[in-house]
């Protein structure tokens, strides 16, 4: 009998015990070849099937879609609430609701604070005052309180609608405000600025012989009537010779940070140092306005023909 060789102990054979031979070969002492692995499935949980019949997931348009809250739209904060209904409930129409609504935030003053991070809705109710992110935020949220589908629709614009306000920007983004309203998005930017500074800054672009400036087009509209889009800048944003780039929509400004327009384009970081930096002179420049001071005429460099 020949000698039987002494087995291989675990250590001096490393392979797998369920290792198969090599697809083909054939196994000893017969004529089948070795099957190849069993395959192996993740396991689905029933929880990630849909519901029998469940309609599908909203689109991006479809109203159900802006609708819910965010960190920034604290919708279930008490005072946020006692707000939207005292301003909706009245109301006989949508269309009511959605003017109080943005009558209410276009009467804040529009100013430029300093911050560190964007405001919530409630912080921006209780300073009583803001920037368009703010103001924005605000506005979405009421609306959201009150049962009407809103959303921000971010856009870039050419630096030279900040002139008066802000000095060698090259660009600058702000959101306008989308309602849902007879079946169909419409938009406005006109709740940014408060009558009276709208009304300034008119008539500052009418003696300095701007067509732009402090935000704004010398003929831009001034509100909005809840049925059709109305812009500051006299046209819609695909019409609009100052609007550069379309960065889409979203539910608050922490939304649009964090996308991947706004991190192409610029470091958040960077961007809120500058912003920070150039509000005491925007907010500067925003009391003269108010207050009429300012030059008469502009330097003979910056004058426009209209």
């Amino acid at each position: 009998m020949a000698d039987r060789q002494p087995l291989k102990s675990a250590q001096q054979d490393s392979r797998p015990r369920w290792a198969f031979p090599p697809l083909g070969t054939r196994a000893p002492g017969g004529t089948q070849t070795v099957p190849p692995p069993p395959r192996c499935w993740r396991a689905v949980s029933l929880s990630d099937l849909p519901e029998p019949g469940a309609p599908p997931p909203p689109g991006p348009d479809d109203p159900r879609r802006w609708l819910g809250a965010t960190a920034l739209l604290d919708l279930e904060d008490p005072r946020l609430r006692v707000r939207a209904r005292s301003l909706t409930q009245l109301c006989k129409t949508e269309r009511e609701k959605v003017l109080s609504v943005y009558a209410f935030v276009k009467r804040l003053p529009f100013t430029k604070p300093l911050k560190l991070q964007p405001r919530t809705a409630r912080q921006v109710l209780d300073a009583g005052r803001g920037d368009s992110p703010d103001k924005a935020t605000l506005l979405v949220a009421l609306l959201r309180s009150a049962g009407i589908p809103a959303r921000l629709h971010w856009y870039e614009f050419n630096g030279e609608v900040m002139r008066g306000l802000v000095p060698s920007l090259s660009s600058g983004g702000r959101p306008a405000v989308e309602v849902w309203a007879q079946g169909r998005w419409v938009g406005t930017d006109t709740y940014i600025f408060d009558a009276a500074y709208m009304a300034a800054a008119r008539q500052r672009l009418k003696d300095l012989g701007w067509t732009w400036g402090y935000g704004i087009h010398r003929e831009g509209h001034a509100i909005w009537n809840g049925l059709d889009g109305a812009w500051v800048g006299g046209s819609p944003p695909a019409e609009d010779p100052m609007v550069l780039e379309d960065h889409g929509c979203y539910d608050d400004v922490l939304a649009f940070s964090a996308s991947e327009a706004y991190r192409k384009r610029r470091r958040p970081l960077t961007r809120s140092l500058h912003w920070n930096m150039v509000a005491p002179l925007m907010e500067r420049a925003i009391r003269e306005l108010r207050a009429g001071d300012g030059p008469a005429s502009p330097p003979q460099a910056e004058r426009e023909t209209s």
